[in-house]
């Protein structure tokens, strides 16, 4: 796709991955809708990026708000969606209070999806299109004590493969990027402490954010990003055993770091 083309519509703009692709995206002459609900960050963005780049504001767990995103987005001409809005929690399941679960589930899966539904009639009118879901390494390889988030994210990849075979025969790609661990204000403390302990890398938003550039210029439908987590990805289609082992032996680590979270 040639990004000076674009006119793209960019959930979650307000987070650190989100306000790297902005940045990125319209480096690369890409007209951008940044979308989130922190109104000082958006337009602090948008001011920091110039007359390509406009926002709206809105809620899209709410009804209301997936319907105002969509309007600003038909208005803004838009033929590329990708969304980036997302909601972690660490913990064990059972601990885990029902509406922290909700939230991730929420956002980061029906948010997606009900976007998507109300944008994709106007997507298909377009001469070019793609949709572009940021999903993580933990939709593919799900992990002990992110249930919910591994669920939403796996939900998510079932979702972009499922609706990329549904649009075969239209001009709508659909793109799905699959990043391991990001350095961005989400990661609470307890997670980065965890990461560390695991002894789990992790990029920044930056280098992510330019790998999905480099993605949706080169056409690509499927990215993991980073190195073992694309093996593990494979290893846990083809024989999800291994990793059930091998995450057992981490078992006691994530409990640890669990157990401290409630102590904080």
């Amino acid at each position: 796709m040639r990004l000076e083309n674009a006119r793209i519509l960019l959930t979650g703009a307000g987070g650190g991955l989100g306000h790297e692709l902005a940045r990125q995206l319209s480096g690369h002459g890409a007209s951008v809708l940044l979308a989130g609900r922190d109104v000082g960050r958006l337009e602090a963005l948008r001011d920091s990026l110039g007359t390509r780049v406009a926002m709206v504001a809105a809620d899209l767990t709410r009804t209301e708000g997936v319907a105002l995103t969509a309007r600003a987005a038909r208005d803004f001409g838009v033929n590329v969606l990708i969304n980036n809005a997302g909601a972690s929690a660490f913990g064990l399941l059972e601990t885990q209070p029902w509406p922290t679960v909700e939230q991730v589930l929420t956002t980061s899966l029906e948010a997606p999806i009900h976007l998507t539904h109300a944008l994709l009639p106007w997507l298909k009118a377009q001469p070019q299109a793609a949709i572009v879901n940021v999903g993580s390494a933990f939709g593919s390889v799900p992990f002990a004590g992110f249930a919910a988030y591994s669920a939403a994210k796996a939900g998510l990849r079932a979702f972009s493969q499922a609706l990329r075979r549904e649009l075969a025969d239209t001009l709508v790609a659909v793109v799905h990027i699959a990043p391991r661990a990001i350095d961005t204000p989400m990661n609470s403390d307890v997670v980065v402490a965890l990461n560390r302990a695991l002894k789990s890398q992790s990029d920044s938003a930056a280098s992510v954010a330019s790998e999905i550039v480099a993605a949706l210029v080169r056409n690509e439908r499927e990215l993991h990003i980073g190195f073992p987590e694309r093996f593990f990805a494979w290893l846990n289609g083809f024989a999800p055993s291994l990793i059930d082992r091998g995450v057992a032996g981490k078992l006691p680590i994530v409990k640890l770091h669990a157990k401290s979270q409630h102590s904080v």
